[in-house]
């Protein structure tokens, strides 16, 4: 295409690609970029340079562009784990972080973290073989043979938990026996050694089961 310009013609030839920090417009033709912050507004002519606006609020542009609209700033969800660990510039966008209870699923060049999970919650019958961090789930194994877990937390000895059940139930029986029944001072001796009873046993199976038991004795003395 041209137009005459007195005895002259001005000739505008589309080109097939622009020199860096250059876009391309609509037309084909090549215009200096925005700088970070910014975008184009208005595409540059023969006469003058490419025209640039500030990204509004809540809006973002982290590179030398030729854009007319800025980034949507990234919203940090608390619902679904994360919160807001950086706020959102003209010129970065936002940074969320993890949560406690929670680990990252969806890094972000920025170290933040894009998507989060919850930490695994580990079955009966299982134990927490390593804890959840805000970069890993919680691992779970299950409990050997001969020992349980009723919350998933801890596995405990199986007989150690029905003996001590037994002990306790034949202690709250025996304590709620009248004084009526037995002379008073005899009714508080019995429950305080019933309570004592249990404590030892408890030391006495547990340093059993961890074979660290040196004097069981000289434990329930």
């Amino acid at each position: 295409m041209c137009f005459p310009v007195g005895y002259a013609a001005v000739f505008i030839v589309p080109v097939l690609s622009c020199r860096p920090k250059e876009y391309k417009t609509n037309d084909g033709q090549c215009c200096p970029m925005c700088n970070q912050g910014r975008v184009v507004q208005r595409d540059c002519t023969a006469y003058s340079g490419t025209q640039c606006r500030l990204c509004d609020l809540g809006t973002f542009m982290n590179q030398p562009n030729g854009l007319y609209n800025c980034f949507p700033c990234t919203s940090c969800d608390t619902g679904h784990g994360l919160f807001v660990k950086q706020n959102c510039t003209a010129t970065t966008d936002t940074v969320c972080d993890i949560l406690n209870g929670y680990h990252c699923k969806g890094f972000t060049n920025s170290n933040g973290c894009s998507l989060a999970g919850k930490h695994s919650q580990c079955a009966a019958g299982q134990r927490i073989k390593e804890p959840g961090t805000s970069r890993s789930d919680t691992v779970c194994e299950d409990c050997q043979p001969g020992f349980f877990s009723k919350d998933g937390v801890n596995c405990t000895l199986l007989i150690i938990n029905v003996l001590m059940e037994s002990l306790i139930y034949l202690g709250l029986g025996l304590c709620h026996i009248t004084s009526s029944a037995i002379v008073p001072v005899l009714y508080y001796i019995l429950c305080v050694a019933i309570a004592t009873l249990c404590v030892c046993f408890l030391v006495f199976m547990t340093r059993s089961q961890n074979r660290a038991c040196l004097n069981v004795r000289a434990v329930c003395q």
